[in-house]
């Protein structure tokens, strides 16, 4: 459980800004790219998790430069090349037993390293974020302004996208990398429908990704099922609460 709270409150909290800078399905395809990591680690035998790390960092880089360089939208960037990990990670566990946990995620497997490394990294990603939030908000609103204050958009924009791969990675074990792009879409969604302010919003950000992970695996405990879903339906139900919240208060 402390796990799931712990990733989480960071998907959440990053997720924010994903929502902000119209990148939420940048954040999902980055969680199908995880996929391909986690075939390497199984088929060379190392650690899974640390393909995804390795393959997240690498798709991050890859992401930045081709978005300097093309000047064309994360999103189009993603769509154009990085749906094929999905596919070769498929292709590679296809006959694997590991294969329907990497896809949907099953927190009866997380050790205690496990859960003291996605604490160490969730707290570190959410810390650094913090940082450079206010930074990567004027971003958003003018890049010259950004630039007028001495702000390197494009650094901070690398520096971001490196601890959201940080925290898909972590989220992996409990969501699997066919879901845990949810992290830092949805309840980022659900804050943004009952927020009038930055602040508020971050924090139901955070509250709203805690509070679909732990409710999602008290689910899949009870339920017997795979985490992974069940985070996804927990999540969901809370953004059609706020979709109901906000209609009725207009």
């Amino acid at each position: 459980m402390t796990i799931g709270i712990a990733v989480g409150v960071s998907g959440g909290y990053l997720g924010s800004l994903m929502v902000l800078k119209k990148m939420a399905l940048v954040g999902d395809a980055m969680s199908h790219v995880a996929l391909l990591g986690l075939a390497i680690g199984f088929l060379f035998n190392f650690p899974a998790w640390l393909g995804a790390f390795a393959i997240l960092f690498i798709s991050a880089f890859i992401i930045w430069h081709l978005g300097r360089v093309t000047k064309l939208s994360f999103e189009s960037i993603v769509g154009a090349t990085f749906t094929l990990a999905l596919a070769v990670g498929i292709y590679i566990l296809k006959d694997s037993l590991e294969l329907l946990e990497s896809l949907f995620g099953d927190i009866t497997t997380v050790t205690l390293l496990d859960t003291i490394a996605a604490i160490v990294i969730s707290v570190a990603a959410m810390i650094l974020t913090k940082m450079i939030y206010q930074k990567l908000v004027v971003g958003m609103i003018s890049e010259d302004l950004a630039s007028s204050k001495g702000v390197s958009v494009s650094r901070i924009n690398l520096l971001y996208l490196l601890l959201v791969s940080m925290v898909v990675a972590v989220g992996i074990k409990i969501i699997g990398s066919l879901l845990v792009g949810f992290l830092v879409a949805v309840p980022a969604a659900s804050a943004r429908n009952l927020s009038s302010n930055l602040f508020r919003y971050s924090l139901l950000s955070s509250v709203f990704g805690a509070v679909s992970v732990s409710s999602g695996v008290l689910l899949s405990n009870y339920l017997n099922v795979l985490s992974g879903p069940m985070v996804v339906f927990s999540g969901v139900t809370i953004f059609v609460a706020s979709v109901l919240l906000k209609w009725q208060a207009k």
